[in-house]
């Protein structure tokens, strides 16, 4: 069994779900302003545990946004397909109800769906920016009877458990990512040019080192495209590999929703998914605010824009 961790004096109870991933954090109302010494542990948890499930927070928009700054400034979501800024530019809709035509329910044919649908692969938020996000918070204010899960995996225990061989090969490595290359692998077409000149391909150290606890993950998902200084094909594989490592089946800690349940990961050293659901028939609508990182993992931060989907090496791959 995994040990409990209380907390008497705030009432807050920290109860770790896997032994390397997640834990949940009972006794607190986040609709209300939350006392420095209770942030404090729940800060401590988050480093600790990397994914923090709340139950039970019915949490507006502006309750979301005021307990996700205690942690740090908030990200400004990007402009793409479904999300026309109708919400505060902090906040991300992550919904299938079609908000200009009567609440009418969107199924995966549609577009917006379609780009939605890069969600349900592994992957960690923002890391096709320069500034790669640090957290996000999900509040789950409909949710399907069926389906429509979130899966979670620790990249720091992936490292930690990688032959000593594969560390060293790593280590030091820079990839670069696109949010342009992973959509791509879903269908073309799903950013307008505008867009894309917006989002162009980053460098992502591989190795990162939490500095607020010193412990190591690499830094993968399905925005990564390439790894400099290795052929093109080499590169993907090692990727892949990482990947596979990652998410064997034994390692995810699959959530649930429920209601008003609020879920917070580490971008860092976590990766996660969506699962699918019969969108066409049931409402999913959920709310993410996302924490700014300190700053660019690798420099110089960005990458020679290329399109490789399209046939075209990147400056300085082997093939």
């Amino acid at each position: 069994m995994v040990p409990q961790t209380r907390y008497p004096s705030a009432m807050v109870t920290i109860t770790p779900l896997l032994p390397h991933l997640g834990a949940r954090v009972e006794g607190v109302d986040l609709s209300r302003p939350v006392d420095d010494a209770t942030f404090r542990r729940i800060a401590d948890a988050f480093e600790e545990h990397s994914v923090l499930v709340f139950h039970g927070q019915r949490l507006t928009d502006e309750e979301q946004m005021r307990f996700s700054e205690r942690f740090g400034p908030l990200e400004a979501t990007i402009n793409s397909i479904g999300q026309e800024r109708r919400l505060h530019p902090n906040l991300v809709d992550l919904s299938n109800v079609d908000p200009d035509h009567d609440e009418k329910l969107m199924g995966w044919s549609d577009r917006r769906m379609l780009y939605q649908s890069g969600n349900q692969l592994w992957h960690t938020d923002s890391s096709f920016k320069p500034v790669p996000a640090k957290a996000s918070l999900l509040s789950g204010r409909e949710v399907p009877p069926v389906g429509g899960e979130t899966e979670f995996v620790s990249m720091r225990h992936a490292y930690a458990t990688l032959p000593e061989g594969t560390r060293r090969n790593i280590d030091g490595r820079v990839t670069v990512h696109s949010i342009l290359y992973s959509r791509s692998t879903i269908a073309k077409g799903l950013f307008d040019p505008e867009h894309e000149r917006a989002l162009p391909p980053v460098r992502q150290a591989l190795v990162r080192v939490n500095p607020a606890n010193g412990r190591t993950s690499f830094y993968i998902g399905s925005h990564a495209w390439y790894i400099e200084g290795l052929p093109y094909d080499e590169s993907r594989r090692l990727l892949d590999d990482l990947l596979a490592h990652t998410t064997r089946s034994e390692l995810v800690l699959q959530h649930r929703w429920t209601q008003w349940d609020l879920v917070m990961w580490d971008n860092r050293c976590v990766l996660h998914r969506g699962r699918p659901w019969d969108a066409a028939k049931h409402a999913r609508v959920m709310r993410r605010t996302t924490l700014a990182g300190d700053g660019p993992t690798a420099e110089p931060p960005f990458a020679t824009r290329t399109e490789l989907w399209d046939g075209i090496v990147p400056e300085g791959v082997g093939v």
